[in-house]
């Protein structure tokens, strides 16, 4: 198991980032490893974080302004070579269908419930399995 995972934030309220912060933890599951958060109020920063690389996971806030953490994650999917798993944010449950649209791994509502969002970052940190043929 690596040392310490790294978790890109992303949102334009720190009062989210907070949540998030809160949410996780300093281990979101005893299987994972300890967490270390980078946060990012803007689309430039969250590119500039994941160009520098090291980053195991992302959340992105589908309620960010001006550009919202769905898009960005369509974006990321779309023009980051082994982009890293992303758990968004949404505002309503019924915006489950855009989170698809927007190629995320997984999705939890706002405001952030500590064991569903735990459950759900530690799941994309874990270890993934190759695929076989």
């Amino acid at each position: 198991m690596q040392a310490t995972a790294t978790v890109l934030v992303y949102s334009d309220n720190s009062a989210t980032r907070e949540q998030v912060r809160l949410a996780a933890g300093r281990r979101p599951a005893a299987d994972v490893p300890p967490v270390r958060f980078v946060e990012c109020a803007t689309l430039p920063a969250v590119l500039k974080e994941l160009e520098h690389g090291g980053i195991d996971a992302c959340v992105l806030d589908g309620e960010t302004a001006p550009i919202g953490g769905m898009g960005v994650c369509r974006q990321l999917k779309d023009e980051i070579f082994q982009c890293p798993p992303v758990l968004l944010l949404m505002g309503r449950p019924q915006d489950a269908w855009l989170a698809t649209w927007s190629r995320a791994d997984a999705a939890v509502t706002l405001p952030v419930e500590p064991v569903e969002f735990a459950g759900a970052l530690a799941a994309l940190l874990r270890p993934r399995k190759p695929a076989t043929a």
